[in-house]
């Protein structure tokens, strides 16, 4: 019997396949969209937000300083492991979609006009909306920033879940903002996290998706 076809036992069957760049084109916005729509329900009901973006927020509660100035000075550092450790083009990328996430998050009002929504509802499908946003980026090598791209290193580098990690950081902001915010919201905040960061643990695991950006 002819051994040309025969597989090695080592060998991948399904080797990562590159994204073209038309499909990070394509995905990046529409992972974008995903956040910023669950950013304008968490904006509604009155609940923080996570990641960099929710320190940011506490932090201009209790300094007074504006909140681009901050959230740009607290991601400098996460900028340049992106560029030194995750590649130019991941740090390109990243820096893309935080460009259009600014964006979004102002003309998304404009465009979807949310009259009321209940605190948990906002809670639970806000969160599961900038989860999936979020999941799509990770799955072409994109962050949004600060712990977001932190969390995709430690998962590649290390295979620690990118969305647990996120969840315990996001716990912590969550823990200072009881200082800040009433106590129903924080609550709520917290739902929020969590969903936000399951969807994203659950459905981005290493070795799970092959595709490559």
């Amino acid at each position: 019997m002819s051994s040309n076809n025969a597989r090695l036992p080592f060998e991948d069957p399904f080797p990562p396949q590159r994204h073209a760049l038309v499909e990070d084109a394509l995905a990046i916005p529409l992972g974008v969209a995903f956040v910023a729509l669950g950013l304008g329900l968490y904006a509604k009901a009155t609940l923080l937000t996570s990641s960099t973006a929710g320190l940011s927020l506490l932090l201009q509660y209790v300094t007074g300083y504006p909140f681009g100035l901050i959230f740009f000075v607290i991601n400098l550092p996460f900028w340049w492991l992106a560029a030194k450790r995750m590649g130019w083009a991941f740090a390109a990328r990243s820096f893309i979609a935080v460009a259009l996430l600014a964006g979004l998050t102002r003309l998304t009002p404009q465009w979807v006009d949310i009259v009321a929504v209940n605190g948990l509802y906002a809670a639970i499908i806000g969160g599961g909306l900038a989860g999936v946003g979020i999941l799509i980026l990770f799955r072409h090598r994109t962050g949004l920033g600060g712990v977001n791209i932190l969390a995709l290193y430690l998962q590649e580098r290390f295979n620690i879940r990118a969305g647990y990690f996120q969840l315990g950081v996001d716990l912590m902001i969550l823990a200072a903002a009881v200082f800040v915010l009433p106590a129903d919201r924080v609550a709520l905040s917290v739902v929020g996290a969590t969903v936000l960061n399951l969807v994203v643990g659950m459905n981005h695991k290493p070795g799970r998706y092959l595709g490559v950006s």
